[in-house]
């Protein structure tokens, strides 16, 4: 199947069956986002969910975030990874809103990544969400499902997965296929053992197709060596039973 083909093919299936995919972090304005995706970092959504509602009471702007301490912070976060980092990174980039964005949440990859705790991934991911731009944050559930299904190949960093997504799916579309390849990989393309009989992709992903192919090999080559060692055996007990007849025939 064609590289243009295999795209289409999932634009075509996600755009009818999820047109409105959103992200399953719990914000109220662009300030709560931002705190919970650097936040997720490594960590799962449903955790920060967790953590999000007392953090976003108690440091409800930029403002009281940039006036609080790392271990104060650190309290409200301590069971999300790298706590101690984290609460750095958001008291920082409370500072940082404040004295260099007017406390808000700039637009842009490049401004975003000026503020602690945000990299290329969290920036894609809040000019996408907030700001509608045509940004493909790449997470781990993007790059294994990109990968298995064919939208990219040998791409083996996440910006080499960023620019393979970002060049052949059209632009309207970018922010949104960021959604639909996370909700896949979050609950059907698992990384370990992926849910290959109830998905709708089976037809076109280059994974199954790999799979299926080298799962019918096995099956014909061990079907093969069950035939070979059967008339093996048969052979033996044919030159037994000969055996034992000519024996008997000369016993008699």
């Amino acid at each position: 199947m064609l590289k243009a083909e295999r795209y289409r093919n999932f634009v075509e299936y996600f755009s009818q069956n999820q047109p409105n995919p959103v992200t399953e972090l719990h914000y109220n304005n662009p300030f709560q986002l931002l705190v919970a995706v650097i936040l997720s970092a490594q960590c799962t959504d449903k955790r920060i969910n967790q953590v999000t509602p007392a953090l976003f009471e108690r440091f409800p702007t930029a403002q009281d975030l940039a006036a609080a301490t790392s271990d104060e912070v650190f309290n409200y976060i301590r069971s999300v990874s790298y706590p101690n980092n984290k609460a750095k990174h958001l008291v920082g980039m409370g500072k940082m809103l404040i004295d260099v964005f007017n406390g808000e949440v700039p637009s842009g990859i490049e401004n975003l990544q000026k503020l602690p705790g945000v990299g290329r991934k969290t920036a894609n991911v809040i000019a996408s969400v907030i700001f509608e731009e045509p940004a493909m944050a790449v997470d781990t559930h993007v790059f294994r499902v990109a990968n298995r299904i064919g939208l990219t190949n040998n791409a083996r960093t996440p910006l080499a997965v960023e620019k393979q997504l970002v060049q052949n799916i059209p632009k309207e579309y970018i922010a949104v296929a960021h959604h639909w390849l996370i909700l896949h990989g979050r609950y059907i393309c698992l990384a370990r053992s992926p849910k290959c009989d109830v998905c709708p992709l089976t037809w076109f992903c280059r994974y199954y197709e790999r799979n299926n192919t080298e799962a019918a090999l096995k099956r014909a080559e061990a079907a093969k060596e069950k035939k070979a060692k059967e008339a093996k055996k048969r052979k033996e007990l044919n030159a037994i039973s000969k055996e034992l007849k000519k024996r008997s025939v000369n016993n008699s």
